[in-house]
């Protein structure tokens, strides 16, 4: 089992909390996606010999820039090289102020099934002030057509925004959940350096909410839609039961994946690698085979932290029986040991074999990942 992502590198305009990489100006469109194509022929070795993809994932940047046609030329460049699951799922992230004349139909038929949609509030006042290109009333349009020919769809919401309080939050999640969404992708607001939103901080044009503010919300968030038959399987995902993102499992879960296109990440089980960030650069490099990515060999120590990084995030929690049969004795020790506090303060907990985060304390679970670290290289 693995996964390919594509990440496009194009948007209509800068979200003033983003700091991914894209561009704006869509002159060199064709020619990334030719290298894109290209990439993923001089890397398919990257992934085991035997993998089925189970996953193909359209992220970004904004991939509903692209036409259906030029979405169907990557899916079959992903077909031509390997073999591709008949369950596999085919997600597209879309914004709403993408939607045109006959685009879902000619999605669902080049064999997209499944739409991840850039919501991230249903109020005009929050969509300005994250300069969102799309307004409340796309929203909620894009949203009652989606649901008449989609099945399978997640929305993105995003909480703990300035000025935000619970009464607005419990409007975007009532907002998003009459749609019936199979899946609902929810973050906070994290101010990036050196985006517009941390300089309007830094000039106090706007407050970022304080910790209770935050955690009011997260709760409200994680309750309702528990309430509403989703299961919380990563701290920022919720699907009900036989929808949960094959993408994101694969991810948390540290399945092989591929990550073609600018900036775009891999991991092969072993090492880990990034993309550069430049489209002109990218080109460059995927055109006369020199280097574009970079590669890092994961020490046993790292390999330790990024699965309890990833695990800790999801329901299943840390396999300590996983530790020993695959870091050894002196990990699984280490483990039992710096987690005792932890665990006496009720924020981890032990569920048979599995270590696992308590529900009052899953806002802080990347902090309670790190105390558990191994320092050693």
């Amino acid at each position: 089992m693995a996964a390919v992502y594509f990440h496009v590198p194009f948007c209509k305009q800068a979200c003033h909390y983003c700091n991914f990489h894209f561009s704006t100006s869509l002159k060199n469109k064709a020619s990334i996606l030719e290298a894109m194509a290209k990439e993923l022929d001089l890397r398919k070795q990257e992934l085991p010999s035997n993998s089925e993809i189970t996953s193909i994932y359209f992220g970004g940047g904004t991939p509903s820039i692209l036409s259906a046609l030029e979405i169907k030329f990557l899916i079959n460049s992903v077909k031509s090289y390997f073999v591709i699951t008949d369950s596999v799922e085919i997600t597209l992230e879309i914004n709403p102020d993408d939607y045109r004349s006959n685009y879902l139909e000619e999605l669902k038929s080049i064999g997209v099934n499944r739409l991840s949609v850039g919501i991230q509030s249903f109020h005009e006042e929050e969509l300005k002030l994250m300069n969102r290109a799309h307004n409340a009333q796309q929203a909620f349009a894009v949203l009652d057509n989606i649901k008449t020919l989609f099945n399978n769809f997640s929305l993105d919401l995003i909480y703990g925004l300035p000025n935000s309080n619970l009464k607005s939050w419990i409007n975007n999640i009532e907002h998003a959940l009459q749609y019936n969404p199979k899946h609902i992708s929810s973050y906070v607001l994290t101010v990036e350096p050196k985006t517009v939103l941390s300089h309007m901080i830094i000039k106090k044009e706007v407050k970022v909410l304080g910790d209770e503010e935050l955690l009011s919300q997260f709760n409200y968030l994680v309750n309702r839609l528990e309430k509403e038959g989703f299961d919380h399987y990563e701290l920022s995902s919720f699907g009900k039961p036989g929808f949960h993102s094959v993408n994101n499992s694969a991810y948390w879960s540290g399945k092989s994946y591929l990550g073609i296109g600018p900036s775009a990440h891999s991991f092969d089980g072993l090492i880990r690698s990034w993309n550069i960030s430049n489209n002109t650069k990218y080109l460059k490099g995927v055109s006369l085979n020199k280097p574009f990515i970079e590669r890092e060999i994961l020490t046993k120590a790292d390999h330790y932290n990024e699965y309890l990084m990833t695990r800790l995030r999801t329901e299943k929690g840390v396999s300590l029986n996983y530790i020993d049969k695959n870091f050894g004795t002196y990990f699984k020790e280490l483990l039992e040991k710096e987690s005792q506090s932890q665990i006496e303060s009720q924020a981890l907990y032990w569920d048979g074999d599995s270590l696992k985060v308590s529900r009052k304390a899953k806002f802080l679970v990347d902090g309670i990942a790190s105390n558990l670290f191994s320092l050693n290289s």
